[in-house]
């Protein structure tokens, strides 16, 4: 298997749009802005803003904001329009949104109840990213410990800020990207033409909207629409109490599924030291931890942005404990053996990125060097006048942040600090 090709850092322009805010109902209370893992919001003139080249699509601000000004972007459910024969990925945390479920067919019958012609698993398809990270971790192409790929969150996170671990990636696709290319290819054997076949997956984050939206590690997207869990739940709930005949459509094993809770990935790789961390603010300690050489010890990472995996997502309905609970389970009326790639007769390289995600500079304080350095150091002059408490009262998440607004020019060069200002203090 060929190494990666060296990583190219460059800005990424087109960002997109998945986390909005409705301004009416923001109050400016700086909770999001003191809690985004990349400091992409400020808070100035009573309302909150998103720098959305910073933008990971955590949810972090959604899931705090308690005034419910921010929310996620997805498509319509009228979007089922859009094509002849659409076709349903489930993520593995999707079935731990219902209450009493005693059978995922259930849930895959339902959706075909309720406008699909076909279903497809994510968990399947993960199973099937799990026997090739076994493969590369026994060839030893990637150096130790290896980061999974599979939390479009923290692969963004990572590419913004831990340059340096870029050669840690699994260069894998994400179990959804190797759903929505088996299903085309199900559909298309079945004598579906390919211009009439729509791929929807029902997303349980943000993060994934954009990845899927963007199409992170392909050369084009393979998902057509993206949901959400919300709207998809409470179409099924009634068609899923409906139904009188329930066809066997589940292929996943149990491993599949637990790809939908923390741990469920690290699990998988079999054999090997394994650490795992959910939570944003979790991963970003395991990942400084790591870029200062850290964990060296370890062989393989899985990091989840949202508490308890995927079944935390914000696009979710039931609280991400219980629908953990539910999914483990539901595991035990799986089948414990895993789907290989052999299985489907599929070469490694079917699996793997198709093109390296991008690098990006968003923290360069100016596009020339030169300029970047005279600015830098007029920071560490500015940081030198401020009290270093981090305590937004300036619109700014840190100190640190406002001598940057100051110095690339976001606010004004004449502003100052509040917190000093109201002390009676000369900055």
């Amino acid at each position: 298997m060929a190494k990666k090709s060296q990583i190219k850092c460059i800005l990424d322009e087109k960002a997109l749009h998945t986390v909005t805010l409705d301004p009416e109902k923001c109050r400016g209370c700086v909770t999001c802005m003191k809690r985004c893992p990349t400091e992409a919001i400020r808070v100035r003139g009573g309302k909150a803003s998103v720098a959305y080249e910073r933008c990971i699509g955590c949810g972090e601000c959604i899931r705090l904001c308690r005034y419910h000004a921010k929310k996620s972007s997805h498509d319509s459910w009228d979007s089922l329009a859009d094509f002849k024969y659409k076709i349903a990925l489930v993520a593995p945390s999707f079935y731990g949104q219902f209450n009493n479920l005693e059978d995922i067919n259930i849930v895959l019958n339902g959706l075909l109840a309720v406008g699909f012609d076909d279903v497809g698993e994510v968990g399947e398809a993960a199973e099937y990213v799990t026997d090739v990270t076994r493969r590369i971790m026994k060839e030893g192409s990637i150096p130790t410990p290896i980061i999974s790929t599979a939390c479009p969150a923290i692969l963004e996170l990572i590419l913004m800020k831990y340059h340096d671990l870029s050669d840690r990636l699994l260069s894998t696709l994400a179990p959804v990207d190797v759903a929505a290319k088996l299903a085309r290819e199900r559909a298309v054997a079945k004598g579906v033409p390919e211009e009439d076949i729509g791929v929807y997956f029902i997303s349980p984050c943000p993060a994934k909207v954009f990845a899927l939206k963007m199409g992170l590690g392909v050369e084009r997207p393979y998902v057509d629409r993206v949901l959400s869990v919300s709207d998809a739940y409470m179409r099924l709930v009634p068609a899923m109490e409906k139904l009188t005949d329930i066809k066997p459509l589940a292929r996943m094993s149990s491993t599949g599924l637990c790809w939908g809770i923390s741990r469920g990935e690290a699990n998988s790789t079999n054999g090997v030291k394994t650490i795992a961390a959910d939570g944003v603010e979790q991963c970003v300690k395991i990942l400084e931890a790591l870029e200062d050489g850290g964990l060296m010890d370890m062989e393989f990472i899985e990091l989840n942005a949202c508490v308890s995996g995927c079944v935390g997502g914000v696009m979710n309905v039931e609280n991400p404990f219980v629908a953990r609970s539910r999914v483990h389970y539901l595991t035990r009326k799986l089948k414990s053996e895993m789907n290989t790639i052999d299985s489907i007769s599929k070469p490694v390289e079917w699996f793997m990125w198709e093109q390296n995600p991008r690098l990006k500079d968003v923290f360069k304080l100016d596009e020339n060097r030169l300029a970047a350095l005279s600015k830098l150091m007029e920071k560490e002059e500015i940081l030198k006048t401020l009290p270093m408490v981090d305590c937004g009262l300036c619109g700014a998440p840190s100190c640190t942040a406002f001598a940057e607004d100051l110095v690339g020019g976001v606010i004004p060069r004449d502003s100052v600090c509040v917190r000093m200002q109201a002390e009676g203090l000369k900055q």
